[in-house]
């Protein structure tokens, strides 16, 4: 038994994606070029905009801190799954396990609050052109973006503070293949209703209130758009926050789906519930330097740049 006083030699065993020790080589092999190219893509992105003078906007200073989130968010889960996968050995101390929660927390909620300052950056640029300037300042920009690392943080610490609370008896497998709150408590000998009910609350209130005031703001974007005279004028204005548009669909639509709607007892859902896991924490952070990249002609124009320097560069040596 363990609880918040009894953790020295304490340690969780991470179930992993597959049982099938056939498939851990195309696992490993699978989430280590995943995970490099999403490195390497979010990095490009952040290289490419602090490289380049023009692209020092606030649309592209949110980018850049959401390219640097997401390489902290894949950071916290998929290097310790890739050494478990490797080694064959699946376990973590209870302090690793509440270190990458905390973590794992902190960058997936920032993932979203960031979304959301976005989409006031689209909302305001879109609907508001003549004041752009005057809101959107660097000081602004600031002042948006400390709130968000504020409240993520204070969200992580809550969840990771109750778990010292709880206790844990023989049965130690968590069916995750990384630190998860929801599996974390299914394991628990506690009784756990505090943390479900702030759970509840926490959870639903960093993805919901984003959620709909990203839907709000694209309300108002959209009926914007539609009060442009010309279909080449509304189109040009759409493309704006086109790949935007794209990445909140494909981040709420897989965070709804794993945290608020999951799925019960068959094992055809604990495998789609695992599939949905793996599109929210490996596969989205993956795409986003695509979607904003092959979208986005100046984001295109920077990386050409870029990579023509680094060539110049290298060559000079």
């Amino acid at each position: 038994m363990a609880g918040g006083n009894h953790t020295n030699s304490f340690e969780f065993l991470l179930w992993g994606l597959s049982e099938r020790p056939e498939q851990q080589h195309i696992l490993f092999l699978l989430f280590l070029w995943m995970y490099v190219l999403t490195v390497a893509g979010n990095l490009l992105i952040v290289l490419a905009i602090g490289a380049n003078k023009h692209l020092h906007t606030p649309m592209y200073f949110f980018l850049a801190s959401l390219s640097c989130a997401d390489i902290l968010f894949t950071s916290t889960n998929v290097p310790k799954a890739l050494v478990n996968i490797h080694t064959k050995r699946r376990s973590i101390p209870y302090a690793g396990y509440l270190t990458q929660l905390y973590f794992f927390l902190t960058f997936g909620d920032m993932d979203i609050f960031l979304l959301a300052t976005m989409t006031y950056d689209h909302f305001v640029a879109i609907c508001h052109p003549l004041h752009y300037m005057m809101i959107m300042n660097f000081q602004c920009c600031i002042f948006m973006v400390i709130p968000c690392w504020t409240l993520t943080n204070f969200v992580a610490m809550t969840h990771t503070f109750l778990i010292f609370w709880l206790s844990f008896c023989s049965k130690k497998t968590i069916p995750d293949f990384f630190c998860d709150l929801g599996p974390l408590m299914k394991v628990s000998c506690s009784d756990t209703e505090v943390n479900e009910l702030v759970l509840l609350f926490l959870c639903g209130a960093v993805i919901l209130i984003p959620f709909l005031l990203i839907l709000v703001s694209y309300i108002q974007i959209v009926s914007a758009i539609l009060r442009v005279p010309s279909t080449q004028g509304r189109l040009k204005v759409f493309s704006t926050c086109g790949s935007h548009l794209s990445v909140v669909a494909l981040f709420f639509g897989t965070v709804i789906r794993a945290y608020l709607c999951p799925s019960f007892s068959s094992s055809n859902s604990m495998v789609e519930d695992t599939a949905v896991v793996v599109m929210d924490t490996v596969v989205t952070p993956l795409l986003n330097p695509f979607i904003y990249s092959l979208r986005n002609k100046d984001m295109k124009e920077a990386l050409v740049r870029l990579f023509r320097g680094t060539v110049s560069f290298l060559r000079g040596q």
